[in-house]
């Protein structure tokens, strides 16, 4: 192997573990973001730890949902899309009867302050930092 080339191998092993280095930097930050809307907004429910255990539990007629074992329940995979669509309100709890769990995609568009596309997309980023934070604590 010439000098040229074993530089050109090195630097794009460089390049990569950059890279990879700052994926896992923004990824850590999504979840955190995903942690901070999940404490917010659904430990009161589900429990701190997302055992389901948290203080209004008592109160509702349906016990909430461990969201540590969305992919234990589903045979190992975790149903992001599917997750994402329960927490924005476009699909019903299985087996749940009426809705309990607040319709978190329009309490976020309130918060927005309206239905225009920044407002939209910053409802959309919320919604996917806590599915990818759900994702993240799964056992």
């Amino acid at each position: 192997m010439t000098g040229s080339r074993l530089i050109f191998y090195v630097a794009l092993l460089v390049a990569s573990l950059i890279s990879t280095r700052q994926a896992l930097a923004q990824e850590t930050e999504v979840i955190a973001g995903g942690e901070l809307e999940y404490q917010n907004h659904c430990a009161i429910c589900h429990g701190v730890d997302g055992k389901g255990r948290g203080i209004m539990a008592k109160f509702l007629s349906i016990s909430p949902s461990d969201l540590t074992q969305l992919a234990k329940k589903n045979a190992g995979r975790f149903s992001f899309w599917q997750v994402y669509r329960i927490i924005d309100g476009r699909e019903e709890v299985r087996g749940h009867g009426t809705r309990e769990m607040p319709i978190w995609g329009a309490r976020f568009q309130a918060e927005a302050g309206g239905s225009d596309p920044g407002s939209r997309s910053q409802v959309s980023g919320r919604i996917l930092s806590l599915v990818f934070y759900l994702q993240h604590i799964q056992e």
